[in-house]
């Protein structure tokens, strides 16, 4: 059942936000790939490496924190190992990837816009919700994870 609702919350969100959005209102259904464009490379390279690092967050999610990345259906363990070893919000970064991949696909001012305004909304997010959050929930334990890994930069895991 775990494997489901990962797979639904992942339709819903991210899936909504990366995919069914900018396909239906910032024109990604009407690119058209050319393997000429190095900018249709580059924009391809963004998503498939989203895509990657969304999908490993997610199994990360399941198999570590036996939840979801949906708050509904979080995990019941803080999750520290994996990506989440190097930078505390590797799937919203990955989402980050795969919308500028898109909009460097697409060649799209608006998607860029779209994406800086969804990137606001989500650290708005982190900061009320999330975070608070996560402190209560976890305590001591979430503190010092946040003093060892930074919120949106990646960098390697301090002792």
């Amino acid at each position: 059942m775990l494997w489901l609702r990962s797979l639904l919350w992942t339709l819903l969100l991210p899936g909504v936000v990366a995919g069914f959005v900018p396909w239906r209102y910032f024109g990604l259904n009407a690119v058209r790939f050319n393997a000429t464009n190095a900018t249709h490379w580059a924009g391809l390279a963004g998503i498939a490496l989203g895509l990657g690092l969304l999908v490993a967050c997610i199994v990360e999610f399941a198999q570590s924190g036996k939840g979801t990345l949906a708050p509904p259906d979080a995990p019941r363990s803080l999750v520290v190992q994996g990506l989440y070893r190097y930078v505390r919000n590797p799937m919203y970064l990955s989402v980050t990837l795969i919308l500028l991949g898109e909009a460097l696909l697409a060649w799209s001012a608006p998607l860029l816009v779209y994406w800086a305004l969804w990137f606001v909304g989500v650290n708005v997010f982190v900061l009320v919700y999330e975070e608070p959050t996560l402190s209560r929930r976890f305590g001591e334990e979430y503190r010092r994870y946040c003093a060892r890994v930074h919120r949106w930069l990646p960098r390697p895991p301090r002792n």
